[in-house]
């Protein structure tokens, strides 16, 4: 059964993916100095959109609203660093299904953690 849910999950997502190019883009927020450039945080987005936005539109959580992106959420989980993200990617802890580095490789996950940390600060 379980297994039957988590391809549901996947099939919906694949499905539901592409529909994340219909909407209008998010304002572009400027990095402070010294954290991430713009650059990074475009790339981060870029993969965000690809990888995580079916299941986190707008840093929510589809699965689980309880465990949204939101930077008091993530700090009240003890999750402030983009390796705390990275590790959750790889080894999640409720519903969310694991990117391993072949799917996701650590730059990119690097650098889609990242964005999360700027994005839903």
């Amino acid at each position: 059964m379980f297994r039957t849910m988590i391809q549901a999950c996947a099939l919906v997502a694949v499905a539901v993916l592409p529909l994340g190019g219909c909407r209008d883009e998010a304002p572009r927020r400027e990095a402070p100095p010294g954290a991430v450039s713009q650059q990074q945080v475009r790339r981060g987005e870029e993969l965000f959109k690809r990888y995580c936005a079916a299941c986190h539109p707008d840093g929510g959580n589809v699965s689980d609203p309880e465990r949204t992106l939101r930077g008091d959420v993530l700090r009240s989980r003890r999750i402030a660093r983009p390796q705390d993200i990275v590790r959750i990617m790889r080894t999640p802890l409720s519903r969310m299904i694991a990117f391993d580095p072949a799917t996701i490789p650590d730059e990119d996950a690097r650098a889609i953690a990242e964005y999360v940390l700027y994005a839903f600060r």
